[in-house]
């Protein structure tokens, strides 16, 4: 697919169109007044999606919004392969700037959005995030994380990834299928090496810590007494030091012990039942006072009210957010610029 005989006017859209027809529902947002041009590529080997993109300078969103509108959607766990320009991934409040010849890991079940300052061209690689066998709470700690052409795994899997690219068009099925189960496996083979005993959190030294705060958070979750100077007391650290830990996170603690209430809450009232709980019941039970407070951030993250999205959601047949809303262990709440940054005061 290819802009080339598309109206220019109509340029940026049919591309994101192409792009959310084959990956997952995007946003594409270029930068105003300037020309666009853009291609994508994509073939299957077995159940990964290889995908080639080239474009010019835009901006690709995956948001809440998206994400409600399609639950039907698979969660997939995807790698992009920085083949030339640059890239921004933020995610979970992380950001990762991936170079030329860089890679970096997502997770298309929680907003994120890649910011691509010029000219690109990036290898995309799909794989269903339910056959990894990989706990959430690892994915979650992975995704966002840039891998350079010189460390040490990396400097093993790109290159195969940049082969598995070119040859995906040209693969026989049954070889396909095989080629397939090999990036799975060395998919998983990357999670374990971002994530392992020995992996190094980029942002901070700390990183044990602050999977055991949020761990910590995750279990008490419902607790409305739940309060950073709680939370700095069980962990004897003080507020000041607990605050610093989750600046170099790209997210206050107030801000992701409410994400994690919230998405607790979406899947907690998207389940069909007999004996559905109220909305007020469900947002005590994950620890909301204010019911008119708990309504403003519900919108803000989800784009409509708890009761409509219970509505639509049951009507449709949904499960609910993928996994538990904030597992042990999971990395930062909230992308940058995104609902939850504005509807939860900062100090909380």
């Amino acid at each position: 697919m290819t802009t080339a005989s598309v109206p220019d006017e109509e340029k940026a859209a049919f591309w994101g169109e192409a792009v959310s027809r084959t990956l997952v529902p995007v946003e594409v947002a270029p930068p105003a007044g300037r020309p666009f041009e853009g291609s994508l590529e994509s073939h299957r080997l077995g159940y990964v999606r290889v995908s080639t993109l080239a474009a010019d300078a835009t901006r690709v969103s995956r948001t809440p919004g998206l994400i409600a509108r399609s639950p039907q959607a698979e969660p997939q766990v995807g790698v992009g392969v920085q083949v030339s320009g640059r890239a921004v991934l933020v995610q979970d409040g992380r950001r990762a700037e991936v170079a030329e010849g860089g890679l970096v890991l997502y997770d298309t079940a929680r907003p994120y959005f890649f910011d691509y300052p010029e000219r690109f061209r990036s290898h995309v690689f799909q794989v269903p995030r339910r056959l990894l066998a990989v706990p959430e709470s690892d994915i979650r700690q992975a995704a966002g994380t840039a891998v350079t052409p010189t460390e040490g795994f990396g400097a093993v899997l790109l290159p195969f990834l940049g082969r598995l690219a070119a040859s995906a068009h040209s693969c026989p099925a049954s070889v396909g299928d095989r080629l397939g189960g090999s990036f799975a496996d060395l998919l998983i083979t990357l999670i374990a090496h971002l994530t392992g005993p020995t992996a190094t959190d980029p942002h901070t030294s700390n990183g044990h810590l602050v999977r055991r705060v949020r761990d910590h958070i995750d279990r008490h979750l419902g607790d409305p007494e739940l309060s950073p100077e709680i939370i700095a007391q069980a962990h004897h650290i003080s507020v000041r030091y607990l605050h610093r830990l989750f600046e170099s996170e790209g997210v206050t603690v107030g801000r992701f012990i409410q994400q994690c209430r919230l998405e607790a809450c979406a899947r907690e009232l998207a389940r069909r039942s007999r004996t559905a709980p109220t909305v007020s019941a469900v947002a005590q039970r994950w620890g909301f006072v204010n019911p008119a407070h708990f309504s403003r951030a519900f919108r803000a993250a989800y784009g409509m009210s708890p009761s409509d999205w219970r509505a639509r959601r049951t009507s449709e047949g949904a499960a609910g957010p993928p996994g538990r809303a904030c597992p042990p262990g999971a990395v930062r709440g909230g992308a940058s610029g995104s609902a939850f940054s504005a509807a939860w005061p900062a100090d909380r």
